[in-house]
């Protein structure tokens, strides 16, 4: 009986582990034009992509190009007429991180199928498993803290991000505001000085 609790901690574990940011993405690439996957992601963060073209067994198959850039534009990876390959980087800066393909000379569309894995799903466990001698229950638990470590860090940078973007928010209500007083106090000055200067002129014409 007390081999049921274990099978279900390693089940849900292992699901959580497989839940982690990793995405495969199917695109169609139009002829002569350009298609993009991005994602916005924190300093820090591990990346491991890995894409392929549907037809990469047929011998026949077409062959892509790929760039992946950073928010700020600086180029992190980058193949031409290929049909598999993979990258692996962390990211330097927050923002978003784009990867983009093209076909060169073909006339059709051609389907290309990349895996985007971020974070704790990026990670080689299996040499982890091999350099720190850990496997079975240890090991999903391992990755279980990975990820409660990285759903933490994430929970810290939309806190982050959310006092800054309320910082703004409050910022510009308080422009807005003062600048609806200085419309409402321009307008004010405006009608009395017409007001004014339209009876001084019928005091002039003697109609008042």
């Amino acid at each position: 009986m007390m081999m049921l609790p274990s099978l279900m901690l390693v089940c849900i574990v292992g699901w959580l582990s497989s839940a982690e940011v990793s995405q495969a993405v199917w695109l169609s690439v139009p002829e002569r034009k350009t298609k993009c996957v991005y994602e916005s992601m924190q300093t820090g963060v591990v990346v491991s992509g890995e894409y392929f073209v549907m037809e990469d067994d047929h011998p026949e198959a077409p062959a892509v190009s790929i760039k992946v850039t950073s928010p700020s534009g600086q180029v992190l990876h980058r193949n031409s007429d290929v049909v598999h390959g993979h990258f692996d980087f962390t990211t330097s800066e927050a923002g978003e991180y784009m990867a983009c393909f093209w076909v060169d000379d073909r006339e059709e569309d051609v389907s290309v199928n990349i895996d985007w894995k971020t974070g704790i799903a990026a990670r080689d466990w299996d040499s982890v498993a091999r350099v720190e001698k850990i496997e079975g229950v240890e090991l999903e638990l391992r990755k279980l803290e990975g990820a409660v470590t990285a759903i933490h860090e994430n929970i810290l940078h939309l806190k982050s991000r959310e006092a800054t973007m309320r910082l703004a928010s409050e910022r510009t209500n308080a422009r807005v505001a003062w600048l609806s007083c200085l419309s409402l106090g321009v307008c004010i000055t405006v009608s009395t000085l017409q007001l004014l200067h339209l009876k001084q002129f019928f005091r002039k014409k003697k109609l008042i």
